[in-house]
């Protein structure tokens, strides 16, 4: 719909009324007459084609198509109201939508990310994580951090860290572990992309036996699964220092095997905010000190 043609009134009135499911009440918040309340939600209705609201004798329910409007209306108004906000406390706000696999999320950035929010505070940081299959423009996402070669169709991606992956067990296991061919007697954790244990034992000059078992989405869910001795897991040890660092996860051989890195990704059609280019900057410069 054309922008000059939104009924921004007639949304007030039918975001107002959808609260408090009264017109009454929502003339009184807005400082209008019931009447008028009711003339622009009646405008409103003409222009869906559908009716917003059910009368019933003691008051108003949302329709299906009403119900299906309000969270739209709402957090567009929520999203002006924090905008007039920052524009009243001085400083211009700006969200920012950022898609992050799981495993970089909870074992790299989430440790980081106050020095960013602190430095930061015009943005408005909204965290989605995933398991590394993601749609930028789907999502509504301004940018993802994702795991793999870098090259995505129609797709911005600048390398922030390699990633190489090695086993890693519990404690227990790691004592059963004197050589990768020990490896060929324990329950390997399987991860959605089936090349990794064969390309790490094809490393170590070993054929991968059949896999079976769970098939892991995320290295953190392996991972975990490795911690309580459920088998070994083959992940990138650098998101798990906290785990290694405490005895809990135990990474029994030096070899790695690099099958892709963290990248952050932009779609080549969204052009790049202030916002975009603030967390890329602090982003690489955590990298490289990292």
């Amino acid at each position: 719909m054309d922008r000059s043609r939104l009924p921004l009134n007639a949304l007030r009135a039918f975001e107002a009324a959808a609260r408090h499911l009264s017109f009454t009440r929502a003339a009184r918040e807005l400082c209008v007459t019931q009447g008028a309340v009711s003339h622009q939600v009646a405008q409103l209705e003409r222009m869906v084609g559908a009716p917003l609201f059910r009368r019933l004798p003691r008051g108003l329910a949302l329709s299906d198509e009403g119900l299906a409007l309000l969270p739209s209306v709402g957090t567009a108004f929520d999203i002006i109201g924090a905008r007039l906000d920052g524009l009243a406390g001085g400083g211009v706000e700006e969200v920012l939508t950022l898609g992050v696999v799981g495993t970089f999320a909870s074992g790299w950035l989430l440790d980081r990310l106050d020095s960013f929010t602190t430095t930061h505070r015009h943005i408005d940081l909204r965290l989605l994580t995933n398991n590394n299959r993601v749609d930028l423009a789907g999502e509504g996402l301004d940018l993802a951090i994702r795991f793999g070669d870098g090259a995505w169709h129609g797709t911005h991606a600048e390398r922030i860290m390699p990633a190489p992956l090695t086993p890693l067990c519990d404690p227990a296991t790691a004592e059963r572990l004197h050589s990768p061919e020990d490896l060929l007697r324990e329950t390997l954790l399987r991860s959605y992309r089936a090349d990794e244990w064969p390309r790490w034992l094809g490393a170590c000059g070993l054929a991968c036996p059949p896999l079976r078992g769970v098939i892991f989405d995320a290295s953190v869910l392996s991972v975990t699964a490795a911690m309580e001795g459920r088998g070994v897991a083959l992940a990138p040890a650098a998101m798990f220092t906290r785990e290694l660092a405490r005895g809990r996860l135990v990474r029994p051989f030096a070899q790695e095997v690099d099958l892709g890195a963290y990248w952050l990704t932009r779609l080549h059609t969204r052009s790049e905010s202030r916002a975009m280019r603030q967390w890329r900057d602090w982003l690489m410069q955590q990298a490289a000190q990292a």
